[in-house]
């Protein structure tokens, strides 16, 4: 969906669904930053045009005039139009990434904890919950061009899995399992942060996420394989 627009080209893009969430903000931007402007000139234009005159006695105007009405009731259309479109627009995108999840071609989980995130990775035979599954600290590794559905939780209290260059935000709850979804478009090493206030830590759960191609991350699942705890 809105594929067409390359926002790519202003700020840095990584996964599948990351532009049409930069088009929904700037959209909504446009949509109340047009009536904001259009507002507070006509504002200062009124106040210069009305301003106090010597010999020229205030009018008191009730609104109950037609002429008068129509400068509050047009504007107020066409807010209201805005707003279905921001609607539309937004539900769109809220279902492409909260509600419908494609296929995964891999599960990975991701706990959230004071103040550190731990990621298990399907170790060479892709399936999580198995022997040779792999366990990070800090360190997520992905493979481009895959769909991976993660498995979110928190052993304490809430935290926010947060890749800013994903788009993606997604809270962490203690007691619930919940499950989101990305598909990394491009190879590269980027952040992973909490976007929830945790405790005095908070500004140190800092993580990364590594992407790769497929041959880089068959050898890294294959070295690093034990069915151990590794931190990489």
């Amino acid at each position: 969906m809105l594929s067409f627009f390359d926002i790519g080209s202003y700020v840095e893009v990584a996964s599948s669904y990351a532009a049409d969430i930069d088009f929904l903000v700037l959209l909504i931007s446009v949509l109340v930053l047009v009536p904001f402007v259009i507002a507070e000139v006509l504002l200062i234009g009124f106040v210069l045009k009305f301003r106090k005159k010597e010999g020229s006695k205030a009018a008191y105007i009730t609104g109950d005039d037609p002429k008068h009405k129509k400068w509050i009731a047009i504007p107020h259309y066409i807010i209201l139009v805005f707003d279905v479109i921001i609607i539309i627009f937004a539900v769109r995108v809220w279902v492409d990434v909260k509600q419908e999840l494609p296929k995964a071609d891999q599960v990975i989980g991701v706990e959230g904890r004071q103040w550190a995130w731990n990621f298990s990775h399907p170790g060479p035979d892709g399936e999580l919950g198995t022997d040779d599954d792999i366990r990070t600290t800090n360190t997520l590794h992905v493979e481009v061009d895959k769909v991976y559905h993660f498995k979110l939780t928190s052993i304490d209290v809430l935290h926010d899995f947060s890749v800013p260059v994903f788009r993606l935000k997604q809270d962490a709850i203690p007691g619930r399992e919940i499950t989101g979804w990305f598909k990394a478009t491009k190879t590269g090493e980027h952040d992973i942060q909490c976007a929830e206030m945790c405790g005095i830590g908070h500004g140190l759960m800092s993580a990364r996420i590594v992407i790769q191609d497929a041959k880089d991350h068959e050898t890294w699942q294959r070295a690093n394989s034990k069915g151990k705890f590794a931190a990489k």
